[in-house]
């Protein structure tokens, strides 16, 4: 059951329920991978509301990753969710609203 005070949710990527959340290393894994300067970078980044699929590989793998998996994220990029594209666009959105708030 995922700690939603952490910041942890829970969804089922890959035919498996899996638990995400985004560390500070994780965070500071997404930081290099945008190239954001900070973590106010970083939220404005992801508060545009565009994202590439790289994009959503990125912060689903990160979360993935900061949940204890060993993951790279082209195993991640190979994971199917319900909901195709809608689907991954969902799990990264909950996620970032898990970190850092609606």
């Amino acid at each position: 059951m995922p700690n939603k005070h952490r910041g942890e949710i829970e969804a089922e990527i890959g035919g498996a329920r899996r638990t995400l959340i985004l560390t500070l290393g994780a965070l500071a894994e997404l930081e290099a991978a945008f190239g954001a300067d900070d973590l106010v970078a970083l939220t404005e980044r992801f508060g545009a509301g565009r994202m590439k699929a790289q994009d959503l590989i990125r912060i689903i793998g990160a979360g993935l990753r900061g949940a204890g998996e060993v993951v790279s994220d082209d195993e991640v990029a190979q994971m199917e969710v319900d909901g195709g594209a809608q689907g991954y666009v969902r799990i990264a959105a909950e996620l970032i609203a898990a970190t850092f708030g609606p």
